[in-house]
């Protein structure tokens, strides 16, 4: 990621907590899987630049999915927190495909280096 050693908060969650994060910061109804916030934009980022940011995940959603993907909660959470974390570096999958896939082969990139070591 080309990145200087950093502070990365991790949060772990329920579905209902999840939820309330999504609604009160992001104005979207019920929970999610990932929810990022990135320090590294914004007005005052230049304050704490060894700052991140910070990775919500729900413990239940990354369940669910590992479940119905035939994976462990331990690969599915740490897929996830790569997720969050390419959030965090700017990347987006939302509004363009191009960078959606872009997104996804950097994800495939860092989780093979991961389970390399």
């Amino acid at each position: 990621m080309d990145c200087p050693d950093g502070e990365l908060s991790i949060l772990i969650v329920d579905d209902t907590q999840i939820a309330e994060i999504n609604k009160e910061h992001l104005n979207r109804e019920g929970p999610t899987n990932v929810i990022a916030f990135s320090m590294r934009e914004g007005r005052f980022s230049d304050i704490t630049p060894h700052i991140l940011g910070d990775v919500v995940i729900s413990a239940q959603t990354a369940e669910r999915e590992g479940k119905s993907a035939g994976f462990s909660m331990e690969e599915r959470l740490t897929q996830l927190l790569v997720h969050g974390i390419l959030h965090i570096f700017g990347y987006d999958h939302d509004h363009d495909d191009e960078k959606a896939r872009e997104m996804e082969k950097k994800s495939k990139d860092l989780l093979s280096i991961i389970s390399q070591e």
